[in-house]
Order: C-alpha cells, then structure tokens, then sequence
C-alpha cells in the first residue's frame, strides 16, 4: 500500500474533534510511509488532514476540478496538485491514484464520493479498503441506513461488510495495512 484517498469536508464542521481526528490521520499516514491523496483544499477538513500529513513529512497529492480551484481555496503546499476539469474527473483521478480510501465526517460531496467508491467495489470494478472514521458518531445514521437496507434486501450482507468502520485514526490506518478485501457474490 502506498497511497490513501481521504475524502471529508471542506468545511471543520461544528466539533473540534473532527479536526483533530483529522490532523491525526494525516500525521498517521505521513508516519506510516503512507500518501493521501485528497480534494486539494487548504480549508476545512480538508486542509488538516493535508497539514497533518505534511508536518510529519507526508506526500501529499491533491485533486481539485478548475470550477472549486478558488471557492475550495486550493492548498499551495502539496507535493502535487491536479486541476482536472470537472468531479467526475477528480473522482476517477482519486480512485485510480488509492490503495485504499477513508471517509471522515462531510456534507453531500463527501457521501457521493464514498457511495460511488462503494458502489464500484460492490461491481467489482476495485478490490481496495473503504472504511469511514466515525469521529463522535458522526457516520451512526448512515451507518444504520446501510444495515436497514441490509434488511430490507437492497444491500446483501457479504457486501456491507466491504465497509469498516472505526472511531479511531490510528487503528483505522493500522487496520487498512493489512486490509484483505472480503469474498462477495455478485450483485445480481
């Protein structure tokens, strides 16, 4: 494994603990000899996990479409920045650069990104690690969504285990290194 696509909000939200888990998870991937590839902002979420990782000497790679360049304030610090033309570019970018991904607490764009890198590894269009950093359980709603709709059959339990979960940064990484993707059947 050499690269970790984070995918989390521009914005710090309303806890100082997700920033802080932030921080924390861009120290542990610099630490780890890990990369983050991530949306190429310098605010919010965002910009900690990248400072986080570029304080402890962490390659850093981000991916921003030209239209958010300026309102996501792109981040001059990286050891590569990406202005691609459009999400759909900065999606397919980010997943063909990642091992693995990690979701942290976001709006809408964070859960398009994670639900399509989901939906693909349900396709078998990738066999990487998914797992979301459930800082303060941030993520128990939708993680109940996804179990309901194990019960409901629109999501078959072989597949929802493509998902892990963990509060904690390091345990999350530690976890992902040694990440064997799980024996799913077919989605139809």
């Amino acid at each position: 494994m050499k690269q970790i696509c984070v995918f989390c909000g521009s914005a710090l939200g309303a806890q100082a603990d997700y920033a802080r888990a932030a921080h924390q998870l861009g120290r542990g991937l610099a630490t780890r000899g890990l990369g983050l590839v991530y949306g190429g902002a310098s605010e919010g979420l965002m910009g900690r996990v990248a400072q986080g990782a570029l304080e402890h000497g962490g390659r850093v790679v981000g991916v921003i479409p030209k239209a958010l360049e300026a309102r996501e304030i792109s981040h001059n610090g990286l050891s590569e920045l990406h202005v691609v033309g459009s999400m759909h570019e900065r999606k397919a970018l980010m997943a063909d650069m990642a091992d693995a991904f990690i979701a942290m607490p976001g709006g809408i764009g964070t859960l398009d990104e994670l639900c399509e890198i989901i939906t693909w590894a349900q396709l078998g269009l990738h066999h990487k690690g998914i797992a979301l950093l459930n800082v303060n359980g941030y993520f128990d709603p939708f993680i109940a969504f996804l179990d309901h709709a194990v019960q409901e059959g629109f999501i078959k339990a072989s597949q929802r285990k493509l998902l892990v979960v963990n509060p904690d940064p390091d345990g999350l990484l530690d976890f992902l290194m040694n990440y064997r993707a799980p024996v799913t059947n077919k989605w139809i």
